[in-house]
């Protein structure tokens, strides 16, 4: 069996996410297993690097599958990239090691959230961005980023409130920048939990409004709940830029 690694793009306005599902074929995992399966005539699993939620984008999304295949990797991904849909497409494709694992060997994962902070609408860009007019504060929210950086259990930024697995994580850096009228939140870490991107730029942007303090940011570590953190901000802001290996 051959393993082939692929690095992905797509645009997950119309995706359940990235996680096949019993009760919809419409989500990213679902439509490659389904094409690849097509492809080689048995059954092909498709593992990715991290599992997006519905509406969430990936510039740089990370897969591996075991087939058996005569094709090159290059005519693999020319396969799948004729019969994708639009949404969806193969930026490079190689051929990797038996044992390598898109999700368990990835080392760490950026992510950008777009916020658009006007009062007029970009009609291009409203698939990517949430829109917010409310004015910003950036040395606030610059202030309360450098505090959530480090390693920390990060249990105050999870939607999951049940799962047993470790919440402690690494946020190496989270760059917060104007660039006209946008305001775009970089998070670079070694991994993020259920919604934990989302959660904090949301209290972010409560801190760029003035209506918490950068300093909370260290209750939050310390002794947060999810109830103490900042609001869920939209998924269609997101995207998943990077997944990094050793």
């Amino acid at each position: 069996m051959r393993n082939i690694k692929v690095i992905l793009q797509y645009e997950g306005t119309r995706y359940r996410g990235w996680q096949r599902q019993v009760s919809t074929e419409n989500t990213i995992q679902g439509k490659l297993e389904a094409l690849l399966t097509k492809m080689c005539g048995s059954k092909v699993e498709v593992d990715g690097a991290g599992r997006t939620d519905a509406g969430v984008h990936a510039l740089g999304q990370v897969a591996n599958f075991h087939l058996e295949t005569e094709r090159t990797p290059e005519e693999i991904m020319e396969y799948m990239n004729q019969y994708l849909p639009e949404d969806i497409a193969v930026v490079k494709a190689s051929e990797v090691s038996p044992r390598f694992h898109s999700r368990l060997n990835a080392t760490g994962k950026t992510y950008c959230y777009r916020v658009l902070n006007s009062d007029v609408p970009h009609i291009f860009d409203r698939r990517y961005v949430y829109q917010m007019a409310e004015p910003l504060d950036l040395e606030a929210m610059r202030r309360m980023a450098g505090l959530l950086c480090g390693t920390h259990d990060y249990k105050a930024f999870t939607s999951n409130k049940r799962s047993k697995k470790s919440t402690v994580r690494t946020v190496e850096a989270i760059e917060v920048e104007r660039i006209g009228d946008e305001v775009r939140f970089t998070f670079r870490g070694n991994g993020f939990l259920y919604h934990m991107a989302r959660i904090m730029t949301g209290t972010l942007l409560e801190a760029g409004m003035h209506k918490r303090d950068a300093a909370q940011a260290e209750e939050l570590l310390a002794a947060g709940t999810r109830e103490d953190a900042g609001f869920l901000v939209p998924a269609k802001g997101l995207t998943l830029v990077e997944v990094r290996y050793s």
